[in-house]
């Protein structure tokens, strides 16, 4: 199996989980390099989204996004309808929200809609960028389920999860329920 990192806005610093997982998978993990990610713009997000996926030598790709990382997925899986194994969602944001980052203005346009590809929505409820009722909502537009991991925050580096053992053994169990015959 591949792994595609796609970290949110400003990317992942080396004690965010999404770092430390791709540190542990090593050469079976690729992360998105888009242009900037201080000023992030929709269409550069997808186009490294699929750069990123094609350097992978089978379709057996899980997308591990964050934050800004999950709009620019979404977005890029409903314009390709890609091939890949799944896609995993932790924290997406409410672009329609009030601390929705004014510099990720393109991704305002991202409408949740039913994707074609196994996927999983990881939020908490007490996410500064979304609330919980927003991250069930988007979780249902996308048809996905929605789990939450209680009082996390936007559960990145500031959540101080470190390796977060419970999101890797949700990124496992979500995995095998995606197997290819």
């Amino acid at each position: 199996m591949r792994y595609v990192i796609i970290p949110g806005i400003n990317g992942s610093d080396e004690d965010h989980w999404q770092s430390i997982w791709q540190a542990e998978w090593g050469p079976s993990t690729t992360r998105i390099s888009p242009s900037s990610w201080d000023e992030p713009d929709l269409d550069d997000w997808c186009q490294a989204i699929d750069k990123a996926v094609r350097q992978s030598p089978s379709a057996d790709v899980v997308l591990v996004a964050h934050s800004l990382g999950c709009l620019a997925a979404t977005c890029w899986i409903a314009r390709h309808r890609p091939d890949i194994r799944g896609v995993l969602l932790v924290a997406p944001p409410d672009n329609a929200g009030p601390t929705f980052p004014a510099d990720a203005f393109t991704f305002t346009a991202v409408k949740a809609t039913p994707l074609h590809v196994p996927g999983l929505v990881i939020s908490s409820d007490n996410d500064p960028y979304c609330s919980p009722d927003v991250a069930l909502r988007l979780a249902a537009d996308w048809q996905y389920d929605r789990v939450s991991v209680g009082l996390a925050g936007h559960i990145n580096s500031a959540s101080r999860l470190g390796r977060w053992d419970f999101g890797r053994a949700l990124l496992t169990a979500f995995t095998a329920g995606t197997r290819r015959p």
